[in-house]
């Protein structure tokens, strides 16, 4: 077995142990460099990078999704990132079983990874995201990060 985990694999294993243990502190072992991360944010750049490293743990390499443990949906020619703003959103705030990465991400690292899933794997959207949209998207999530005790997804619209 490898003696160090990716730190998507180390954060992993964090949720699944405290999942497991309720109430339990869980503190995994984690390789110096994901230590050296300033304030939990990932170092990979591209777009490229940061699906291998981040998304394609639970969304599969060919990003056609899964189905065991839990359902990790395809992102694989998915007509739902057709609209940027959805990608962009659930990226910062997390949706369902998928984590917030609003605070590990800054707004170049959002843009590069949705533009990367949105022209790759059958995806052909080719309206670029910006840095600044994720910025203005991340404001009025407020941070990209939901309130305590809010859910994860947005709420569903009011029907008049």
């Amino acid at each position: 077995m490898r003696r160090s985990l990716t730190l998507a694999a180390s954060l992993a294993l964090d949720i699944a142990l405290t999942l497991a243990l309720p109430g339990a502190l869980v503190l995994t072992a984690r390789p110096a460099a994901a230590q050296e991360i300033p304030m939990g944010r990932f170092p990979e750049q591209s777009g490229e990078e940061i699906f291998r490293h981040v998304c394609q743990g639970c969304h599969m390499p060919d990003a056609k999704g899964a189905t065991g443990a839990g359902a990790y949906p395809a992102l694989a020619a998915n007509p739902r990132l057709a609209a940027a703003i959805y990608p962009i959103t659930v990226v910062l705030r997390g949706q369902r079983a998928m984590p917030l990465l609003g605070e590990s991400l800054d707004d170049q690292q959002v843009a590069n990874v949705v533009n990367y899933v949105r022209t790759h794997f059958g995806n052909r959207y080719r309206d670029a995201v910006s840095p600044a949209a994720v910025a203005a998207r991340r404001a009025a999530l407020g941070n990209g990060t939901p309130a305590a005790g809010a859910p994860s997804a947005p709420p569903a619209s009011r029907q008049h």
